[in-house]
C-alpha cells in the first residue's frame, strides 16, 4: 500500500535525513521524494512511500510521525494515497 507524508515548518540542517530515518526504523520505503524552500524560509517536503512492509499500524505511524514532528516544530503527517487522491480529484 502507498501513502503520501507531508512535512511543513521553518527550514533548518537534517530535516529530510531526521525524517527518512524515522521512515526506516518502520521498514517504509521512500518512492518518490520532493522538497522545496519557500521564501521566508518555509520548507515542505511530499514523500510517496510503500507502507506494506511497515512493522506497525497505519495508526501508529501516524502517530508516530505527528510526535516527531510537534517534538521539532514540523507537522508531519500521513494519508493513504488513496485517500489523498480522492481529497485532491476535482
Amino acid at each position: 500500500m502507498k501513502a503520501i507524508v507531508t512535512v511543513l515548518g521553518r527550514d533548518r540542517v537534517g530535516i529530510i535525513a531526521s525524517v527518512c530515518a524515522l521512515l526506516s526504523e518502520y521498514n517504509i520505503n521512500i518512492l518518490d521524494i520532493s522538497q522545496t524552500i519557500l521564501e521566508q524560509g518555509y520548507f515542505t517536503m511530499v514523500l510517496l512511500v510503500d507502507i506494506s512492509a511497515c512493522t506497525v499500524s497505519f495508526p501508529e505511524i501516524a502517530d508516530k510521525l505527528d510526535a516527531y514532528g510537534t517534538e521539532r516544530g514540523l507537522a508531519v503527517r500521513i494519508q493513504r494515497e488513496d485517500i489523498f487522491n480522492a481529497m485532491h480529484r476535482i
